[in-house]
């Protein structure tokens, strides 16, 4: 039966000729089991499963909802076959992007390097996985037949869907700014398609915050005011909050959290691509070591440059109720009472934080994808949205552990002039103090309501940046 669909798909003619068109009719017919003159999604579940094809999970429904153009929850042969024509087209550009020697077919070292132009270091026997899960002959390579009867009916167009899963993406926002930024494939940048997943990355960032705004309130508050004989407990913190604010006050902060994510998210990834080329090496191939420290000097210069928002940040979450009108009303009085300076308290550990949190995170993701791929990728090198979250997730909360201290003196340095009696003191004088008054655990005062944001802010910002994909277009 695979080999009957084979032929009735896979001849050798252009998709707009009379053969194809008559393979298509054919194929729907053995599809459309009930003869109402269209697909569903559990007619093709079955007929597919039937002659030979291993869907994955809500497969059948992708493709269904990418090819019905009139909304009936079906396709009839016209938008089946537009569905099968411009799929074809896709992967037809994909498999000539990756066989980089023209050959007609892909071998392990075309995938490894694709990877690698993506940011995805791969291990030859990972690279080879991959290769034997598209691989129908055994030869350890695919030619352009294989590719297409893997890749038909697989919602997935391309690899680089694959990789993409792959990328450590800054989509999954937890709320904290010294992520490498995203990385963006050549076709991307010349199609537009990049500033559409930046834009919907930082709604997802935006919608994020905004729902764990309140937990992020808290850790601020703890990390400024609690102490062993200040002792604020999660609930207490949040009754003191109530009683001084209301449940508005929650959110305070969150206007200006906001509002930096979108010059910060540009100037990162604009700062990242110069700087990607003044560290590559000869050939213009990014090292995976080349890439960090062009990730990590990127995130150096974004945060330089939007930092006087994060100090605000900090002083409009502590804010007394009727202390700041505003933004501009703050802006306006740290200028007026402590002056240009104020603005960068607190940066230089905020700019050392980014290299421990950047690197152990990535050093993470990358132990936790390479485990999964070599225990559990059997005929697959999809992770599924579970994995990728994840992993994303304890990748993260090991690059906060890490950071976590140099997060609580920036914002304690941040808030200095904003706590009555506050001394002015250096960073190396704050951490003595921390720890002398408070013990090595003083550095991580709050991070108990920091964890507690991590999952449902990596869940938020991935169900939003799927939404706004879909309504960007990116993808249907």
């Amino acid at each position: 039966m695979y080999q009957a669909l084979r032929k009735l798909v896979f001849t050798d003619s252009h998709c707009a000729s009379d053969a194809t068109m008559k393979n298509y009719e054919e194929l729907f017919e053995k599809l459309d089991t009930n003869k109402d003159g269209k697909v569903d999604v559990s007619e093709l579940k079955a007929g597919l499963t039937a002659m030979g094809f291993t869907l994955g999970k809500g497969a059948a429904q992708k493709i269904v909802s990418s090819g019905d153009s009139d909304k009936d929850e079906g396709l009839d042969f016209a938008e089946f076959s537009k569905y099968l024509k411009e799929h074809e087209k896709k992967l037809k550009l994909t498999f000539k992007s990756l066989d980089r020697n023209n050959d007609g077919r892909i071998d392990y070292k075309e995938i490894q390097q694709s990877l690698a132009d993506l940011g995805v270091s791969l291990t030859q026997e990972h690279a080879q996985k991959i290769l034997q899960s598209i691989d129908a002959d055994g030869t350890m390579t695919v030619d352009w037949n294989e590719w297409r009867e893997h890749f038909l009916f697989n919602p997935a167009d391309n690899l680089q869907e694959i990789i993409r899963y792959w990328k450590h993406s800054t989509v999954l926002d937890i709320g904290d700014s010294l992520t490498i930024p995203d990385e963006f494939t050549e076709e991307e940048k010349t199609t537009g398609l990049w500033w559409k997943q930046l834009a919907a990355g930082a709604m997802a960032g935006a919608v994020s915050r905004t729902g764990t705004a309140p937990l992020d309130r808290m850790k601020v508050f703890m990390q400024v005011h609690a102490s062993k004989s200040n002792k604020i407990s999660l609930i207490g913190g949040f009754k003191q909050m109530l009683k001084e604010g209301g449940v508005t006050s929650l959110w305070r902060g969150n206007g200006v959290n906001v509002l930096k994510i979108a010059p910060e998210t540009a100037i990162k990834f604009m700062a990242y691509e110069q700087y990607k080329k003044l560290l590559s090496s000869e050939g213009g191939k990014v090292q995976p070591h080349e890439r960090f420290m062009a990730g990590s000097l990127a995130g150096a210069t974004a945060q330089t440059a939007i930092y006087p928002m994060e100090v605000m940040k900090t002083r409009l979450t502590l804010r007394k109720t009727g202390q700041y009108s505003g933004m501009f009303d703050c802006a306006k009085k740290i200028l007026k009472k402590e002056g240009v300076k104020a603005f960068y308290k607190g940066y230089i550990p905020n700019i050392i934080g980014i290299i421990p949190y950047a690197g152990i995170d990535l050093a993470v993701y990358e132990s936790l994808k390479n485990f999964w791929l070599s225990r559990y990728a059997k005929d697959t090198a999809n992770p599924g949205v579970l994995v990728l979250l994840g992993c994303g997730t304890i990748s993260s909360t090991c690059g906060q552990l890490a950071s976590y201290p140099l997060a609580l003196i920036r914002t304690r340095m941040q808030a200095q002039a904003s706590v009555e009696g506050g001394e002015q003191v250096t960073m190396t004088k704050l951490v003595k103090t921390i720890v002398e008054k408070d013990g090595f655990f003083g550095l991580y005062r709050g991070i108990l309501p920091n964890f507690m944001k991590v999952i449902p802010a990596v869940s938020i910002s991935y169900v939003v940046y799927e939404y706004m994909k879909t309504g960007l277009g990116i993808s249907k």
